[in-house]
């Protein structure tokens, strides 16, 4: 009973120029966004997917909607697919953070895992969530193809986890990941392992930036 979950990074949101880090912050999508949920949806109608699950924050609703509507499919709203609450850096650019704490910034970059931004959540414990929430999923809709719309970083955290790389590593091995970009992932087995068939794929030309 395989089970096919692909993850989505919701549209362009108004924070996305300059890189702000958005967070728990629950900030909408721009023009350029809807437009973008708008070419997922044509993308996804040809897909033949059985279920549609998306993060609670707006972005991400907004984002997955007019998928939604095209496929007829009642999208579930999964709490713990939310992004990682970013403490301090939430609304701040990392330059904007480096000027009133270099060192935070320093220690961030050396290690984004073990030494996250203060008061922001662990990454380990975004992907322990994540991971779960996604097995749900999976155990609700065996041997289907879901989609998920999440986040950014949440995504390339799941990521390395699934390749067995250390966290800390997410923003050096997988240092960029377009918005409405795909990452493919097979499960054997609901509670099972997951095996990454695919990373940062466009689902459409022209709408990534």
């Amino acid at each position: 009973m395989r089970t096919t979950v692909v993850l989505v990074r919701h549209g362009r949101t108004v924070w996305h120029h300059p890189n702000r880090y958005a967070g728990r912050s629950d900030v909408p999508l721009d023009a350029h966004g809807e437009a973008q949920a708008g070419a997922l949806a044509r993308w996804a109608a040809g897909e033949k997917f059985t279920s549609l699950a998306s993060s609670p924050l707006r972005r991400a609703v907004d984002t997955l909607a007019p998928t939604a509507a095209a496929t007829g499919l009642a999208p579930i709203v999964e709490p713990r697919l939310r992004e990682l609450d970013f403490g301090v850096a939430e609304g701040r650019t990392l330059d904007q953070i480096r000027a009133d704490d270099p060192e935070v910034v320093a220690w961030f970059e050396a290690d984004p895992a073990e030494y996250h931004f203060p008061d922001g959540e662990h990454p380990a414990d975004a992907v322990a969530r994540a991971r779960a929430g996604l097995a749900d999923l999976v155990a609700a809709d065996p041997g289907g193809k879901v989609l998920v719309v999440a986040h950014n970083t949440l995504i390339r955290l799941v990521t390395c986890a699934v390749l067995g790389a250390p966290l800390g590593e997410y923003r050096r091995r997988l240092p960029v990941y377009d918005s409405v970009a795909a990452t493919t992932l097979r499960y054997d087995r609901p509670g099972g392992p997951a095996a990454l068939l695919a990373y940062n794929v466009p689902v459409a030309q022209g709408w990534m930036a």
